[in-house]
C-alpha cells in the first residue's frame, strides 16, 4: 500500500472511528456520575443501571433499523438524520425531571448513536475485503478505543466544575461536531446501483439469510457474547472501584481508561500479525486469552483479592477483546458485502442486546459485592468458546474433511 493510500485509509479510519466512538462516549462518559445521578433522582442502584441498560438496548436494537436503512438509502442520509436526533436527545437528558423519563430518553439517545456504530462498519466493508479489511478494522478499533481512554476522564472533568447534567450537554456538542463531519467530511461509499431495493419483506429476507448462515452466526455470537462481558465490566466497575475499594471518581476514570488502552493493544497485535497468521488462528488465540483472564477475574473476586489483582485480570481480558473483535467482525462480514449494513447491524445488536442482559445482573447482589461481576464475565467467556466449537469449529472440520476426501479421490 503506497503512502497516498495509507493516508487515505488513516483519514477514513479517523472519521469512522469518531462515529464508532459515539457508542462508548454515550455509555462511558456518565459512568463516574452514576452515584450523583442516583442521589439527584432519589432512586436506587438498579434504576440507575436501568438507564445504562436502556442506552445499550437502544444501541443494539437501533442498529437493526439503521443497518438496512443504510443498505437501501446509502450511508450518509441515515447517518445525518441520526446525528440530529442524537443532539436533541442528549441535551434533553440534562433537563429531565425524573428517572423514568431519563431512562426513556437514554434509549432514544442509544438508538441515535447506533447509526455511527453500524454504518462505520458497513463503510469499512464497502471499501475493503480480506486481509486489508482485517487490518483496517483493527486500525479502526484501535483508534476508536481512544474513546474509553478519554470519555470517563472527560466526564469527571465536566462534573468537577458542573453538575452531571453538563456531561449530556457536552454529548450534544459532540453530536453537532459529528453532524458537521457527516455533511462536509464524509463521502458516500455505497453507489446507487449497489443499494438494496425492496420493502420490509426484503429486509426480513436478508436477516433470514444471515440468521441461517451458521458460520456468520458463530462469529456474531462469539463477538456479541464476549462484548456482553465488557458491558458487565462497564456497569459494575463504577460501584466496585468506588464503593468497595473507595477510589475517587478521578482515579476510577484512569483505571477504567486503562482498559481502553488494553483493547487498543489487542487491536494492534491483530494489525501486526494479520497476513502472517490466518484470521481463525488469531481468533483462537484471543479466545484462549479470554478464558484464562476471565477465570483469573472470577478467582480474584471470590477470594476478595486486592484492587491490583482485579485490575490486572480485567486488563488482560480487555486485550483478548481487542484481539477477538476485529477478527470476528471481518470473518463474519466477509461473505456478505452486498448487505453489509444488515450484517453489521446483527453484529452490533448482539453486542448491545446481550450487554443489556448482563449489565443489570452485575448489581443483583448489591453495590458492595463483586461476585456477580466475576461470575458473569467468566460465563461469557465460556459461552463464547462453546459457540465457537458448536457453530464454527464443526463447520471448519467438516469442510476440511470434504477437501481431504476430494484430494484423495
Amino acid at each position: 500500500m503506497n503512502n497516498k493510500l495509507k493516508n487515505h485509509s488513516l483519514r477514513l479510519a479517523l472519521i469512522l472511528a469518531a462515529f464508532s466512538a459515539l457508542g462508548p462516549f454515550t455509555v462511558d462518559m456518565y459512568l463516574a456520575s452514576l452515584p450523583q445521578i442516583m442521589v439527584f433522582f432519589e432512586t436506587n442502584v438498579s434504576m440507575i443501571q436501568a438507564s445504562l441498560t436502556a442506552s445499550l438496548l437502544g444501541l443494539g436494537l437501533g442498529q437493526m433499523v439503521m443497518g438496512p436503512l443504510s443498505d437501501k438509502y446509502g450511508r450518509r442520509t441515515p447517518l445525518l438524520i441520526s446525528m440530529i436526533l442524537y443532539i436533541v436527545s442528549s441535551i434533553s437528558c440534562a433537563f429531565l425531571p425524573n428517572i423514568e423519563s431519563f431512562i426513556v430518553v437514554r434509549f432514544i439517545q442509544g438508538v441515535a448513536a447506533s447509526a455511527g456504530l453500524v454504518i462505520s462498519r458497513a463503510i469499512a466493508r464497502d471499501k475493503y475485503s480480506g486481509v486489508e479489511m482485517t487490518k483496517f478494522i483493527s486500525l479502526l478499533i484501535m483508534i476508536s478505543n481512544v474513546a474509553p481512554l478519554v470519555s470517563p476522564n472527560a466526564g469527571s472533568a465536566v462534573t468537577s466544575f458542573s453538575s452531571w447534567a453538563g456531561v449530556f450537554v457536552l454529548l450534544g456538542l459532540l453530536g453537532i461536531l459529528l453532524t458537521g463531519i457527516t455533511t462536509w467530511g464524509l463521502e458516500e461509499s455505497l453507489p446507487v446501483q449497489h443499494r438494496v431495493s425492496g420493502n420490509f419483506m426484503a429486509v426480513m429476507k436478508n436477516y433470514n439469510r444471515l440468521f441461517h448462515d451458521r458460520m456468520f452466526m458463530g462469529y456474531a455470537l462469539v463477538n456479541g457474547i464476549l462484548y456482553a462481558g465488557v458491558f458487565a465490566f462497564v456497569a459494575g466497575t463504577p460501584f466496585i472501584y468506588q464503593n468497595i475499594f473507595g477510589v475517587s471518581p478521578q482515579t476510577f476514570s484512569i483505571l477504567f481508561a486503562m482498559n481502553g488502552l488494553a483493547i487498543m493493544i489487542g487491536s494492534q497485535v491483530v494489525k501486526r500479525v494479520a497476513g502472517r497468521l490466518a484470521e481463525r488462528s488469531i481468533l483462537r488465540i484471543g479466545l484462549s486469552l479470554s478464558f484464562i483472564s476471565s477465570f483469573a477475574i472470577l478467582m480474584a473476586v471470590l477470594s476478595k483479592c486486592s484492587l491490583p489483582a482485579i485490575f490486572v485480570s480485567t486488563f488482560l481480558f480487555a486485550i483478548s477483546i481487542g484481539i477477538i473483535g476485529p477478527v470476528s467482525v471481518t470473518l463474519a462480514m466477509e461473505s456478505h458485502g452486498q448487505i453489509a449494513g444488515s450484517a453489521s447491524a446483527v453484529l452490533g445488536t448482539f453486542q448491545f442486546a446481550l450487554g443489556a442482559v448482563t449489565s443489570p445482573l452485575v448489581g443483583i447482589a448489591g453495590e458492595h459485592s463483586a461476585i456477580p461481576f466475576g461470575i458473569i464475565i467468566f460465563t461469557t467467556s465460556l459461552l463464547a468458546i462453546f459457540s465457537y466449537i458448536v457453530l464454527i469449529r464443526r463447520v471448519e472440520t467438516q469442510s476440511d474433511g470434504i477437501k481431504k476426501a476430494k484430494t484423495n479421490t
